[in-house]
């Protein structure tokens, strides 16, 4: 069974038995404590926690998830993968223990003809958690699973919770018997590699405290209501009834190593190495496709990093394998082309993945080219010191900067003879990886800080938003907080966070920032709003101060917003709307939204792109955006359902999470996009935009900035007086300045270009001189002086060169040169052969010099340069230079 017919008949079971079938959410996790969706249950974490109630009593998913805590492990191992598919059926106060229990096996245990899995019941084992007997009373009694099939395990493995305080409950796990090829028997307690876990049934019903691990927290008591979250692995099953021996050879990553065989030569199967290559290059590409896919470009950060760090393993897998040329196209379209199947939004954005993913081979390529000359240098100056271990610092250098795998470190160093100090480099990537999982845990944190805002939303609901309809209205205080702390009531000069039953404010999201205005209460107290933010959704935070009087919970209030600002903000999302249209009509749908900030007059916009949009395409797009102003087009918004919305072809934004109902913003026949931000009645209340430029923030990532009505205006009329000025000083008319100004640069380059050799020969002329008056060392020709002020290193090098040469050949010779350029002392130090024999090295010289200066300087044993800060010092450092040159003589 293959498995986009797995997924299909899991939702179909579960949408026949009364479940809502929720899709997939994006990868992107919309929780702060989450850099990627890591669990099927993620996108449901809100319900279980009561910061929101839930569409449906019952729900089922099929949701994509990340892991990447062990990505160095991935390939070693036929269980270690990036990318999965859990498989779930949630229940929120609905069917309990029971329910679930009896489903599970129904679903793995009817027979493929009846829309099952045709599993054979006596392969199943059960576990329960140690105590829970009415678990157990039900596998037994109502299922009639043999109580020898049935293990109990204690909290480690079948007791389930968040890691933060919240809901918790035991777990029931079905695993499946692999048989006696694949270890002893005994059941899951004993061999979880021949007894494998399919299906793990958590049954939410208590609420844990605070504590650490998994075994360490207080049980506080029971829930309200008792919920169900279920979790069946899909690429499990599919290794199950496909009959294979490990996921890396189910249908969906198995055509991943066959093209990788295609491409390299190399078959699965032939060497363990080899093996290991195939595998990571299987996960690796199927997981970036996926991640791409929803909007994930890679970077240095963040996801954008955990991206770039699996694309690269990837690639450099295929190149062990002897992959020479590029190979990311032809991995992409096979991932592309299997996974489709289940998730068509792939091959509708075929180009945008392909484009991303292959602009990231070529920068990696790059990079190796790059890293390859830092590691050439790291090896040399590791031999020149007599060392035969390349530094752990220098590999995590060229790990964390030019993001070179360990293994390319170490095979590269060995063909030059050197070992690498593998567990310095461990060493620091441990460090690295401790301050990530200190980080991760201080964010975990932020569910405490979220309760205040919990209780309002539960004993007052949620805020109506008035925004769209209206400027200013009559409103309660439901919720006050004074330093995140609720009270009943506030004073004047008191920072407050408010909260109100209805609101015109819009709270910053979607790439718009938020309202700003007054709150008035009927008491006379005022209280001035600068931020308005969601941390709950549906809760409108109004964050401020109180200017005057007193606040008070309950009270009736006013609320009204500063109108010029939001007809602004809303002049510029009206803007961004327009641009994006603009933009994908000229670059194609690649250049897909990745972020947006809408503010006062201007706004960015940030798009997918492999490359700089020439400036002839970005004049283009502005022409028709205002175009577009002057055609008076009216701007609408309308709610529908999601399905409704995709028909009619709106472009929703990568990342953002939409329910079954959105808001859809159309701009008469040239727009039409998902949003929920406020907009203009008509195009030409924009009156103008002006595109200031665009630039690169990421790879495969551009930004426009803009400006709108009267910013565009004033920035124009700041131009126009600037192309004024410069009319009247070239005597030009402003179509002739850009050719007049271009000659005027020409020839004052011509000018300096005279100058610099006007000064490179009056400074050559002193070499004669200068090696005539060569002082004699014990037979070393020694030439050390200072010559005349504001000599660049460049032309003070080829002076100490010239010179050099100037000596006759066979006699030892020394050149140490100074000068001060721009209050800095300058040195430049040369030796000949014949002076090296004698034990007189350039940089050691130098060395000397430059630490006498209050500086440092280096280079080879012939030629070395230095400087310092004290110019002062010079004649200091010329003595010492003439002491060395003694001593070692």
């Amino acid at each position: 069974m293959e498995s986009a017919e797995i997924r299909r008949r899991w939702l179909s079971f579960f949408e026949e038995r009364g479940h809502a079938v929720v899709p997939s959410a994006s990868l992107i996790a919309d929780d702060p404590t989450l850099l990627l969706v890591n669990a099927g249950m993620v996108p449901f974490k809100p319900y279980f926690l009561g910061e929101t109630k839930p569409p449906a009593p019952r729900a089922t998913s099929v949701q994509k998830c990340v892991r990447t805590p062990d990505i160095e492990e991935v390939g070693k191992t036929t269980r270690h993968g990036t990318f999965f598919q859990m498989c779930g059926n949630f229940s929120f106060g609905d069917y309990f223990k029971e329910g679930a229990i009896k489903y599970a096996w129904e679903l793995l245990t009817s027979s493929v003809a009846d829309g099952g899995y045709g599993l054979e019941p006596e392969k199943l084992w059960i576990t329960v958690y140690l105590d829970d007997d009415e678990a157990e009373q039900i596998w037994r009694e109502k299922i009639g699973v043999p109580s020898e099939r049935i293990q109990r395990l204690g909290k480690k493995d079948n007791f389930w919770s968040m890691g933060v305080p919240g809901p918790c409950g035991p777990c029931s796990e079905i695993n499946y018997d692999r048989g006696p090829e694949f270890g002893v028997e005994g059941g899951p307690a004993v061999n979880d590699e021949r007894y494998v876990e399919i299906w793990n049934l958590v049954f939410m019903q208590y609420e844990r405290g605070a504590g650490d691990g998994k075994e360490d927290f207080p049980i506080l008591g029971d829930l309200p209501s008792k919920n169900i979250d279920t979790g069946l692995g899909l690429e499990r099953l599919a290794m199950i009834l496909q009959g294979v021996q490990n996921m890396y050879e189910t249908d969906t990553l198995r055509v991943v190593m066959d093209k990788a065989t295609e491409l390299t030569g190399v078959r699965y199967g032939a060497a363990q190495g080899t093996d290991v290559s195939m595998r990571v290059v299987a996960d690796h590409i199927r997981t970036s496709v996926m991640l791409i896919g929803d909007g994930v470009t890679p970077g240095n950060e963040g996801r954008g990093y955990v991206l770039r760090r699996i694309m690269r393993r990837a690639i450099r897998n295929m190149r062990l394998m002897g992959a020479t040329g590029p190979v990311v196209q032809d991995l992409v379209d096979v991932v592309i082309n299997t996974m489709g199947q289940q998730y068509p939004e792939l091959v509708t954005d075929r180009k945008r993945i392909e484009t991303v993913a292959l602009a990231e081979e070529a920068a990696f390529l790059k990079a190796v080219k790059g890293g390859t000359n830092i590691l050439d240098t790291a090896v040399t100056e590791t031999r020149a010191t007599g060392g035969t271990v390349l530094s752990g610092d220098k590999a995590f250098l060229l790990h964390d900067t030019w993001g070179f795998p360990i293994d390319l470190t170490l095979e590269m160093a060995a063909e030059q003879g050197l070992t690498v100090d593998e567990p310095g480099f461990r060493r620091l990537m441990q460090e690295q990886r401790d301050r990530a999982k200190a980080d991760a845990k201080a964010k975990k944190t932020g569910h405490a800080d979220m309760s205040a805002y919990r209780e309002i939303a539960d004993s007052a609901g949620g805020t109506e938003f008035t925004g769209y309809a209206t400027n200013q209205g009559e409103s309660t205080i439901v919720g006050l907080l004074v330093n995140g702390v609720s009270a009943p009531a506030a004073s004047e000069g008191d920072e407050v966070e408010v909260v109100l039953d209805r609101t015109p404010f819009y709270a910053e999201g979607g790439g718009q920032l938020a309202d700003q205005g007054r709150i008035k209460l009927d008491s006379g107290a005022v209280i001035v709003v600068r931020d308005v933010q969601q941390p709950v959704p549906g809760v409108s935070v109004h964050k401020g101060s109180v200017q005057v009087g007193e606040v008070t919970v309950g009270a009736p209030a006013y609320a009204a917003i500063d109108i010029s600002r939001r007809r602004a903000i809303a002049r510029a999302h009206s803007a961004t709307h327009l641009t994006h249209q603009a933009l994908r009509d000229a670059l194609g749908p690649t250049a897909a939204q990745a972020g947006s900030e809408n503010s006062p007059g201007r706004f960015r916009f940030d798009f997918g792109s492999p490359n700089a949009v020439p400036g002839s395409v970005l004049t283009d797009v502005e022409q028709k955006i205002n175009d577009v102003l002057s055609r008076e087009l009216d701007v609408t918004a309308e709610i529908m359902s999601i399905d409704e919305a995709k028909k009619q072809g709106a472009i929703a934004e990568f990342g953002e999470k939409y329910g079954e109902r959105v808001r859809v913003v159309t701009i008469g026949d040239f727009s039409k996009e998902l949003c929920g931000g406020t907009h203009v009645g008509n195009t030409a209340q924009l009156g103008l935009v002006k595109l200031l430029g665009e630039s690169s923030i990421g790879s495969g990532v551009r930004r426009v900035e803009a400006l709108v009505g009267v910013d565009a205006y004033n920035f124009l009329a700041k131009e126009h007086t600037v192309v004024a000025q410069l009319q009247e000083l070239v005597k030009g008319r402003p179509e002739e300045l850009p050719e007049k100004i271009a000659s005027m640069l020409g020839k004052l380059k011509d000018a300096e270009k005279e100058i610099e050799k006007f000064r490179a020969e009056k400074v050559l002329q002193a070499a004669a001189g200068l090696a005539q008056n060569a002082q004699d060392i014990k037979g070393v020709a020694l030439v050390v002086g200072q010559v005349a002020d504001g000599i660049g290193a460049d032309d003070l090098r080829k002076l100490v060169l010239d010179v050099r040469g100037r000596i006759q050949g066979d006699r030892p010779a020394v050149v140490a040169l100074f000068t001060v350029a721009n209050d800095r002392p300058l040195t430049v130090i040369a030796t000949n052969e014949a002076a090296r024999e004698r034990g007189l090295k350039a940089g050691d010289l130098v060395r000397t010099a430059a630490k006498t200066l209050g500086g440092g300087g280096g280079g080879k044993p012939d030629v070395a340069q230095g400087g310092g800060q004290n110019p002062a010092a010079v004649p200091e450092a010329i003595s010492a230079v003439e002491r060395l040159v003694v001593e070692t003589v």
